[in-house]
This record gives C-alpha cells, sequence and structure tokens, in this order.
C-alpha cells in the first residue's frame, strides 16, 4: 500500500470512527474526549492507543511518521473491522480519490497529475476568478458579521440541569430549557463527556429527561445552530462506597451493606458467586466508586493514600492488574497497579501526558497483590511522585491547569477490596 492510499483509507477509518462516536467534528474534541476514546479503542482491541497518539492520528499534532501496524489494527477494530487489512477490504478506496481532510485538498480537481502542466493564459484566468471569488467571499462574510442577529447567542437561551436524588445511582436528571430562539431546528443536549448522548430536542419544548448509571462530572451543555450556547456543571455523587460489575447495559450494582465493613470495602468471590458472576474464564469487571464535592481539594497540590488488594490471579487475571482513578472536574489521573511479571505492558496518565512501560521503567508499580499494597501520591506546585508500599515508583509534573477532585474508582477483574482510603489537602485531612 503507497504512502497515499494509506492516507486515504486511514481518512475513511477514522470518519468511520467519529461517526460511531457521533461526539461531532474531531477538531472540536477536547483532550478529554481523545483520553475517553484511549479507553473504548483498549476495551474493543486490548491496545491502548494514547491520547497524543490519537490526536497525532487525527492530525491535532504534526506528525511526519506513518502510523504503526499495531496503531492502524486497533483503529480498525475499534471501528467494527477485525483488523486493518480487513478493514482496507471492506472498505475499498476510490484510486480517482484524494485524501481531502488533512492533506489542505478540499477538492479532487486540485490536485494536478505529475507532468501535466497548466497554459499561462489559463492560469492568468484562474487566478482572476479567484480573486473575483475571494472578493465575493470576503464581502458575504462582512455582511454576516454586520447582521450578528443571525447568530445565536448565550443571552438568548436559558439551560439548567436538576438530579432527581441528591446522590446515588442510578439518578434521573431533569433538563430545563428555553431554545425558542434559536433559527433552525436543530437543537441538542450534551450530557456527558461523550458526545454520543447528544440528544436532538424540539425547539418550542422545555424540558428532557435522563438517566445516568454511574456517577462522575459532567459539563453539560446546550448546542443551537451547531453552537455551544450553555454550559451546566453536573456532578452525580455516590452515597459513600458504591459497588458494582460493568455489563452491557445497565451495570450490576451491590447494596453497601455487602460491600462495607468498618474502613474495608470489598467485592469478594464468594459474594460475585452468589449473585451468578463465574470468574473464569473471563473474569467480571468490578469496579468501586467514592464522588462527592470535596471542596476546595485540587490536583495540583494534594496528598492521596489507598490500601487495596486483588488476590484472584487465575483465567484473564493472570496479572491481577489494578487501575486507580483519581477523577477531576475536567481530567483525570490514572495508575495502574499489576504482578511484577506484567510491568512491561503498563500506561500511567497524569493530566496532560501519558507514561508507557514502552518508553519508561514502570517497574515500581509491580506489586504483590494477594496482599494489602498501600499507593501514595503526593503532588506539590504540579510536581506528582507515586509510591508504591513507601518506595517511589515515579515522579513527574503536570501539564494542565490545575482543576478540582471529584472522587476515586478503582477497578479491578474479579474479587477486589480497599481500606484507607484518604485524601489530604491545603483545607485539612479527608476520609473516604
Amino acid at each position: 500500500m503507497t504512502v497515499q492510499s494509506l492516507k486515504g483509507q486511514l481518512q475513511i477509518c477514522l470518519q468511520a470512527i467519529e461517526r460511531k462516536l457521533s461526539w461531532g467534528p474531531a477538531e472540536n474534541w477536547s483532550n478529554y474526549d481523545f483520553i475517553k476514546l484511549s479507553e473504548l479503542i483498549f476495551e474493543a482491541s486490548g491496545v491502548r492507543l494514547s491520547a497524543t497518539t490519537l490526536k497525532r492520528v487525527w492530525g491535532r499534532i504534526r506528525y511526519k511518521n506513518s502510523p504503526t501496524t499495531t496503531t492502524l489494527n486497533a483503529l480498525a477494530q475499534y471501528s467494527g473491522a477485525e483488523d486493518w487489512r480487513s478493514f482496507t477490504r471492506q472498505h475499498p478506496l476510490d484510486s480517482k480519490a484524494v485524501p481531502a481532510r488533512r492533506e489542505g485538498i478540499t477538492n479532487p480537481s486540485q490536485a494536478t497529475s505529475p507532468g501535466k502542466k497548466t497554459h499561462p493564459t489559463r492560469r492568468a484566468w484562474i487566478a482572476g476568478s479567484a480573486l473575483i471569488l475571494i472578493f465575493v467571499f470576503t464581502g458575504f462574510l462582512v455582511s454576516l458579521a454586520g447582521n450578528s442577529e443571525d447568530n445565536p447567542k448565550s443571552s438568548d437561551f436559558e439551560f439548567t440541569a436538576n438530579k432527581v436524588y441528591t446522590k446515588g445511582v442510578p439518578n434521573s436528571v431533569i433538563f430545563t430549557y428555553d431554545a425558542r430562539a434559536a433559527k433552525t431546528d436543530s437543537v441538542f443536549i450534551i450530557q456527558t463527556w461523550d458526545y454520543s448522548r447528544k440528544t436532538l430536542v424540539p425547539r418550542e419544548e422545555t424540558h428532557h429527561s435522563a438517566i445516568y448509571y454511574y456517577p462522575g462530572f459532567f459539563r453539560t451543555a446546550l448546542v443551537v445552530d451547531g453552537k455551544i450556547v450553555k454550559k451546566h456543571d453536573l456532578q452525580i455523587s455516590t452515597d459513600g462506597w458504591l459497588g458494582l460489575v460493568e455489563i452491557p447495559g445497565k451495570p450490576y450494582y451491590f447494596k453497601k451493606s455487602e460491600i462495607v465493613e468498618g474502613d474495608t470495602v470489598a467485592i469478594g468471590e464468594e459474594l460475585l458467586r452468589a449473585n451468578k458472576f463465574e470468574l473464569m474464564p473471563v473474569a467480571p469487571k468490578v469496579r468501586l466508586f467514592n464522588q462527592r464535592d470535596l471542596g476546595n481539594l485540587n490536583n495540583d497540590n494534594f496528598e492521596f493514600h489507598i490500601e487495596l488488594k486483588n488476590d484472584f490471579n487465575a483465567g484473564n487475571n493472570a496479572c491481577q492488574n489494578v487501575e486507580v482513578l483519581i477523577q477531576c472536574k475536567d481530567d483525570i489521573i490514572i495508575v495502574p497497579l499489576m504482578a511484577p511479571s506484567c510491568v512491561g505492558d503498563a500506561s500511567l496518565y497524569i493530566p496532560g501526558k501519558e507514561i508507557k512501560s514502552l518508553t519508561a521503567d514502570l517497574s515500581g508499580f509491580g506489586a504483590d497483590l494477594s496482599d494489602w499494597t498501600a499507593l501514595e501520591v503526593v503532588c506539590v506546585d504540579r510536581h506528582i511522585q507515586f509510591s508504591v508500599n513507601g518506595r517511589e515508583a515515579l515522579a513527574s509534573t503536570l501539564l494542565h491547569d490545575p482543576t478540582g477532585i471529584v472522587g476515586v474508582q478503582v477497578r479491578f477483574n474479579g474479587p477486589g477490596a480497599v481500606r484507607d482510603v484518604w485524601f489530604k489537602g491545603r483545607e485539612g485531612f479527608i476520609k473516604l
């Protein structure tokens, strides 16, 4: 496959992914969108492509090299194909087509065949016509600018979101909006970071309801005629610790009395089997959440401590992989822990940077998770340090602007337990 045909096939694949996500044009995606897409691709393919890699593929970061076979296979698998080769067979490239996106060519006719020359008179005619078009188009833009009342203004609209319950999931949210000033029927409500939940709503109506099955901090928005005119921060908090198993559709929730005993929160093997979850050959995805308003606790200056255990190491969980997520208002910190023999395939994310074992020493995050393992995170003026069982595993620097911390999520495959979980910030000690 030539470089040109590779680019053409890649654009087709990227467009297929954008259609699948329904997040809108990729040029409008935020950094968090690329982080989330990285997670979705990992779940579909088992390959974790960093947010930076995805930005390069989508042309948000300049990069001259072609994507690796691993990257192409992962993208193809997320789009629905078996691998890249299968994708190219299912979506053959028109030999006459020229990739238009991210190549600076908006019309295939702009590409001139090698060796083909244009007559000087014809060139002059084309140049003159182009100038005329530029003047006409400029006049059109000026007329639009002069008629600004046709553009949606934030002050012309209203948008709020109210939870049915103060805390807990599932939780319904009633969105109240006034979009009567819209010029068209293009009125959408974005309910989460996930634009697939962007819902078309009637312009003349005033209410829309949605159910949230997972806790989190969501920046909801009202979109009118392609422009975000109003935003509303929405936090779906937990009532203390929440334990669940991820399954297609709706998660399976455990009662708090089943998982909390003193300072320990656990979803054990016996509890899983009692609720018809088998551990072999594929262990269920167990999740523990504790999310609430943590005041002025920010991710640029904080201390965090947690002890955890994952004593199931059979089937597909031989590596005993655990992820600890410190969830922020519009960012995230993801810390991996695993058996020492599996540190060769680890990935750590801090705001603005993904650190992978392919290019860094992450052996410090390997531990005997069959026993209680202590993870500590200390951040002082954006300088962040990770320690496992009292030994420094890594130190780095946050690149993004500071933002508030809203809680913790811990991801296990199969049984898992946590205890002694707390934060410390400038305003003091916070026990979870």
